[in-house]
């Protein structure tokens, strides 16, 4: 009847996990701004029914395969890092 939680994005790479939309907004937007795509993987019910229990208010986070372990650096390094890198 539904498709599969986790559906398959040929050439994208989970590189982060979160309870919620919000969380996950931040990361796509911390990706973008280094310039890595990402795409948002969710649930459409567990955000319109505010449903976050069994895995519906998992957002998955995916970038192009190619870029997925700069991406995985780049959520590693704490912000303080990236604060120290600006003022260089």
């Amino acid at each position: 009847m539904f498709g599969p939680i986790n559906p398959r994005r040929p050439g994208m790479t989970l590189v982060y996990r979160t309870a919620g939309l919000l969380q996950a907004e931040v990361i796509k937007g911390r990706l973008e701004s280094a310039g890595i795509p990402a795409l948002l993987d969710y649930e459409s019910l567990g955000r319109v029914m505010g449903i976050t229990v069994d895995g519906l208010g998992e957002v998955r986070v995916l970038v192009p395969t190619g870029r997925a372990e700069e991406a995985r650096q780049l959520l590693e390094a704490s912000p303080s890092d990236d604060d120290a890198v600006d003022q260089e």
